[in-house]
This record gives structure tokens, sequence and C-alpha cells, in this order.
């Protein structure tokens, strides 16, 4: 598989959530893992950052559900982006939103409750972070 292809394949991997049922893969692992032999990690410029934290975020707004590997995620892409002095200061005050927003919920025993009650602040942040950035 080519480079351009497997990148493709991480970043549009997509878990199904449905209340009360348990996480269905659209790729099969067996494709998945073989995808990750021989794989080269390549950092992801600031843009895809972005793009993958608005992602989630509006996954979490869509699906009113999560994972607490989304959140981990969230954290990790947060903490990337704000060592970066020349990122806007409105940025860096959603990503730090976003980054607490992350914290409670990758710890929360209710994860879709805690999701469910950030809705308004879900969408606003995506659209703070596609006006900033």
């Amino acid at each position: 598989m080519q480079p351009k292809l497997i990148l493709c394949l991480l970043i549009n991997l997509r878990i199904n959530k449905k209340r009360n049922s348990q996480p269905k893969c659209e790729i099969p692992f067996s494709v998945f893992k073989a995808t990750l032999k021989g794989c080269v990690q390549m950092p992801l410029e600031q843009k895809d950052q972005m793009n993958l934290i608005k992602d989630i975020l509006t996954n979490h707004s869509t699906d009113c559900c999560g994972s607490v590997s989304e959140c981990e995620q969230l954290e990790r892409l947060v903490k990337s982006l704000m060592v970066n002095t020349e990122l806007d200061h409105n940025v860096k005050n959603v990503l730090e939103e976003v980054y607490s927003y992350s914290q409670h919920g990758a710890n929360s025993s209710e994860l879709d409750e805690h999701i469910e009650s950030h809705q308004e602040q879900l969408g606003q942040w995506v659209s703070e972070i596609d006006q900033f950035s």
C-alpha cells in the first residue's frame, strides 16, 4: 500500500457507535493491522491536527457519544499544538477549553453524559477554531 493510502486509512478509520451496542470497526482489523506493517510515522502539520480536533468534536456533537481514546487523542493533539508560540491567542483559549473537556471526558464514568452536557460548546469550539486558524 502507498503511504498516502495508509494515512487516509488511519485518518478515516471510524468507529460506529450506537448506544448499548459494541463499537464496530468499518475496516476489518486484519486489513488495518496489515497496513501498519512498515508504516512510517509522519508528524501531522498544524492544519491536519486542527482538522482532526474538529472532526472528533463534530463527531461528539453529531453522535452524542464518544470514546475514551478519542478524548485521549484530543489531549495529545492539543498538547502538541499548545507548544507552538505562533498560534493565535484566541485559538489557544479554545484549545485550553477543549483540553479540559477531553481530560474530564477521559476520566468520566459517564462519558456520553459528559458529551451531551457539552453539546453547545462543541459546535462553538469548532466554529472558533475555523474562525481563528
